[in-house]
């Protein structure tokens, strides 16, 4: 049966009747004027009664009119206002309603991000939320045809935000947007200043410049400014006003704003990406390379030790090990990305991780020790008689950098083996391969051949599109212990 969601403010955000409220959503986009320019890959927009904020929502969507027919697919995210919710909420609906007509959510996309630990499916949090729902007819009108990804954003940090979206990235046919109002409730002048504030720190990327008191989407716009940073993309404020001044007093406003990303083109990639033919030779990498390798050294039996805690809890539990990494070394709660490999007799018994920071280093080490050992979807969940000569390893990754290429010859000459780590992308396919894959695959043809396999793709796969991304890896293991069993008798304090 059929599961949708039903509109639930149509006929006070916005007009209940399909065309009053097609009316007022032409009138609005037409009021916007020079709308020439490059198209948005994200956009922020905000999400009050059409008669406060749909001049600054227009000002935004009417930039997306060229993309109709090109956007298959939505992401949007916005705030929980009414039911929160522990990470980030997918809808179980098969579709969401408004006056103009229903809009299919992609299931293929939930899919591919239900193992995320942020992510679960949480109806009630849907249910009334308006934040995302305000969206939904500017999207259908100026779009057409498109299936959505609705996620409601609720107590998360900006880092599991930014790595949901980035699974979700897509190429030309995915839109991301992101749904915020700023500052509220203050006097005229008040608002305009704390509102300047804010669009100045999303122009600079910079999050950590955006209070509480500043955006109450401002979770999923810290998520989205970490990406658009780290994917070069511009960042344009097209409008930035209040409720003031658009249909209300001035005594106690509302702000909104309305933001553009663009991706760089090709030449401009190119600009920005010369750096990366070069990049395990930068000190960049370097840098990263001696501190990783500082921390292990100092701390790299700890999280061996918590790795296998974590499995020996899961074992026990059938869960991850909680885990407070307030009592871990400040190093070990700094973010970082973690891939977690166990072996059997030296043959693989499973192997999870990050491709990208966003939680402590600490408790992303416990978290893909546990996916590792009982989630790797190609073994079996691990048994407990399969410690004896279980050894585990841990590598810690690099910030990954997009590569710069003409062809196929080109990027395999550009590749070091042993060194580079890749993360390959043709629109929803994704594959990363370790340094560590190196040992058995040590050609450059053989190595991205089989990264294609593994990402769906023909091993003779190539198109224009193609992305690859490349990173450096430290590693510890057990079999740096001078006792590798040790690791399975101890408990350190999760």
């Amino acid at each position: 049966m059929t599961q949708i969601r039903p509109a639930a403010v149509a006929g006070t955000f916005y007009p209940g009747s399909a065309t009053e409220l097609t009316t007022m959503i032409q009138r609005l986009l037409g009021d916007v004027s020079d709308v020439a320019g490059p198209v948005p890959k994200a956009i922020i927009a905000p999400h009050a009664g059409y008669i406060y904020s749909g001049p600054i929502a227009a000002s935004v969507y009417a930039r997306l009119k060229p993309l109709r027919g090109q956007i298959k697919r939505v992401v949007l995210l916005g705030p929980c206002h009414r039911v929160s919710v522990q990470g980030l909420a997918l809808s179980g609906a098969d579709s969401f309603e408004t006056p103009l007509g229903t809009i299919p959510l992609d299931k293929a996309a939930t899919q591919a991000i239900a193992d995320m630990p942020q992510v679960r499916v949480f109806d009630a949090s849907h249910a009334q939320e308006h934040s995302l729902e305000v969206h939904l007819p500017f999207l259908q009108e100026v779009l057409g045809s498109f299936q959505l990804v609705p996620l409601a954003v609720g107590d998360a940090k900006p880092g599991d935000v930014a790595e949901v979206i980035e699974r979700l990235w897509g190429g030309p046919e995915t839109l991301i947007v992101v749904s915020t109002d700023l500052s509220h409730y203050l006097d005229y002048d008040t608002a305009s200043r704390l509102d300047r504030e804010t669009s100045q720190a999303i122009e600079a990327f910079d999050h950590t410049k955006i209070g509480r008191d500043q955006a109450c989407g401002r979770v999923p716009v810290s998520g989205l400014l970490e990406l658009a940073k780290r994917h070069n993309l511009t960042i344009t404020t097209l409008d930035l006003r209040n409720s003031g001044d658009t249909a209300g007093a001035r005594d106690k406003v509302v702000g909104y704003g309305a933001w553009m990303f663009v991706e760089p083109t090709n030449m401009q990639q190119q600009t920005i990406d010369s750096s990366a033919r070069k990049i395990p030779g930068e000190s960049a990498y370097r840098q990263f390379a001696a501190q990783t390798r500082a921390l292990l050294d100092k701390h790299g039996e700890t999280l061996l030790h918590v790795a296998a805690a974590s499995i020996e809890f899961g074992l026990e539990y059938g869960k991850p090990s909680p885990l407070d990494e307030t009592h871990h070394n400040a190093d070990l709660q700094s973010h970082g990305a973690s891939f977690v490999t166990l072996k059997k007799s030296n043959r693989l018994r499973g192997c999870v991780g990050s491709s990208q920071a966003y939680r402590a280093l600490v408790l992303d080490t416990a978290e893909n020790a546990f996916s590792a050992a009982f989630k790797d979807p190609r073994f079996e969940p691990l048994k407990a008689a399969e410690l004896d000569d279980l050894s585990l390893s841990i590598a810690v990754l690099s910030p990954s950098s997009p590569m710069a290429f003409e062809d196929e010859a080109d990027l395999l000459r550009q590749l070091q083996p042993g060194t580079d780590g890749l993360i390959i992308a043709e629109g929803k396919k994704r594959a990363l391969f370790l340094p560590v894959v190196w040992e058995s695959l040590g050609k450059a043809e053989d190595f991205l051949a089989h990264l294609k396999i593994k990402a769906g793709l023909a091993k003779d796969y190539w198109s224009e599109s193609f992305e690859v991304r490349r990173f450096i890896t430290e590693q510890v293991s057990t079999q740096d212990l001078p006792d590798p069993a040790a690791v399975w008798r101890s408990r350190p304090l999760l």
